[in-house]
């Protein structure tokens, strides 16, 4: 699937003219951007098209959620974007993400675009084990993310969202094939913020991360670019590949 430990940026904001310059400044830095939920309902399709004109891959991170019709329609409408990656709630099942998947394949030969994968979100980054037992899973928040990525596998989705500490364990489980997408990533001495489960890039990307989700830490340094520069160096120390400027 390439090289591990791809930054793939968050530009969470609804500004447009915003992302737009932080897109501008990260473009052959990074391996494509995040746009969020919060850019999507403030700005639509019309401020999604003013990123991609940057030229960047596109993580549209949606994480739909719903039954198997509504979320089908739901990418028939958003694959004509062509993003490279959507991600759906892997607890909405297998029929769901099946039709996800099969939305996404007629409507990208139908409209003669590339496919977007689709990545199943498995445990929210932002929960651990209290949280879980409070909404009535009892199971240890490990043990949910394993059984909701064997789901989304066995629906024919390309991959899960998971926290750096689930990566070795899908990582054996669910082969080198199989991608992992991971938020909660934050270089040293940053602040967590709202995330629970989090660990270094470089640590994340040693442990088979395919792509790292990384946001605040590059888009609120004084300059991203170089930010997201000194993020690609450690990865690249701590996988043993030579520095690249471009990580795409």
């Amino acid at each position: 699937m390439g090289s591990k430990g791809q930054i793939l940026a968050a530009l969470d904001t609804v500004n447009i003219d915003q992302a737009v310059d932080w897109a501008h400044r990260l473009d052959r830095t990074v391996a494509g951007v995040k746009l969020g939920l919060e850019f999507f309902l403030a700005n639509g399709p019309l401020g999604y098209r003013r990123i991609a004109a940057v030229g960047m891959p596109i993580f549209l991170d949606l994480k739909l959620h719903d039954i198997p019709n509504t979320v089908a329609g739901a990418l028939r409408a958003i694959t004509p974007l062509a993003p490279s990656i959507v991600t759906v709630h892997a607890a909405g099942g297998q029929a769901m993400m099946q039709a996800a998947r099969e939305t996404a394949e007629e409507q990208a030969e139908k409209r003669g675009v590339k496919r977007p994968k689709i990545i199943g979100v498995t445990v929210l980054t932002s929960l651990d084990d209290k949280d879980l037992a409070a909404v009535g899973q009892a199971a240890p928040t490990s043990d949910q993310v394993k059984r909701l990525a064997n789901l989304a596998k066995a629906a024919g989705l390309d991959g899960v969202v998971c926290s750096p500490h689930e990566i070795e364990a899908l990582r054996a489980e669910l082969g080198e094939d199989f991608l992992l997408v991971v938020p909660g990533v934050r270089p040293q001495g940053s602040d967590s913020g709202d995330q629970k489960r989090v660990r270094t890039p470089g640590d994340a990307a040693k442990a088979g991360a395919d792509y790292l989700v990384i946001g605040r830490p590059i888009t609120a340094a004084a300059d991203p670019r170089d930010a997201a520069c000194r993020i690609g160096t450690e990865i690249d120390a701590a996988i043993g590949h030579p520095p690249a400027q471009a990580r795409r």
